[in-house]
């Protein structure tokens, strides 16, 4: 049996020149760029990119209007709580006179009755 056998420079050039053969024919078996099949890969992923471009920009208008619609709501909502505060104080007002008026009628009252 014999041992293993070193290889020399002859046979590691040869190994290096039949992987740059090899190389070569896989770069050029590929298809050219306008290749039928290599044009319809390309024009397949620009219309997957329009569309997913079309669905982003549905999906942006989508939340623009909700963002619209939340907005608002909170401005009808701020002016309703607005107007309710205005109408407590208006009320609170109206019956601090009322009990005013009683209490003045009270003290009134009593003063005629002194006399």
């Amino acid at each position: 049996m014999s041992g293993f056998k070193e290889p020399g420079f002859a046979d590691r050039q040869k190994a290096a020149l039949e992987a740059r053969k090899n190389l070569l024919n896989k770069f050029r078996s590929q298809p050219a760029p306008d290749d039928p099949a290599v044009l319809q890969r390309r024009a397949e992923r620009e219309a997957i990119a329009a569309r997913r471009e079309e669905t982003r920009l549905a999906r942006e208008a989508a939340l623009a209007e909700q963002k619209r619609r939340d907005e608002e709501a909170a401005a009808a909502e701020a002016i309703r709580l607005a107007r309710e505060k205005e109408e407590e104080a208006e009320r609170l007002a109206a019956l601090e006179l009322e009990q005013k008026a009683k209490r003045d009628a009270r003290y009134a009252a009593r003063k005629k009755k002194k006399r």
